[in-house]
């Protein structure tokens, strides 16, 4: 394994197919993971993380929607997505596990990526 410093970023990584029979990840190892990708909420049940992200309008709101769609299919690993005129929140979770993985943080990791986005605070 390589050393910490040589790992690379959770947005060069790639998703691994996962359909049970590990363990989900405990809360030091979400609080090391949650804590590279900015803006993301991790759970009170250290299940899940989330995001919040706000647009102009519906048009930018659909447009954000399918760069995360293209992101996911690529990764085979796909958020909840809950959808409001000009406000999208995107929940991750591994559901094979019921809680979290390393792919839930390369997702938001990648997610993070999109250019054009503005976080609502």
């Amino acid at each position: 394994m390589l050393p910490y410093s040589h790992m690379p970023h959770l947005h060069e990584q790639h998703c691994i197919p996962c359909e049970g029979g590990i363990p989900a990840l405990q809360k030091p190892e979400t609080l090391k993971l949650a804590a590279e990708v900015n803006n993301w909420a991790l759970s009170a049940d250290n299940k899940s993380i989330s995001r919040e992200f706000s647009f102009d309008d519906f048009k930018q709101a659909l447009i954000f929607i399918n760069k995360v769609g293209e992101i996911a299919e690529n990764e085979n690993h796909h958020p909840d997505i809950h959808w409001w005129w000009n406000k999208v929140e995107l929940i991750l979770t591994t559901h094979a596990i019921d809680g979290l993985s390393n792919n839930d943080f390369i997702l938001a990791s990648k997610i993070n990526r999109i250019s054009d986005i503005s976080v609502m605070e």
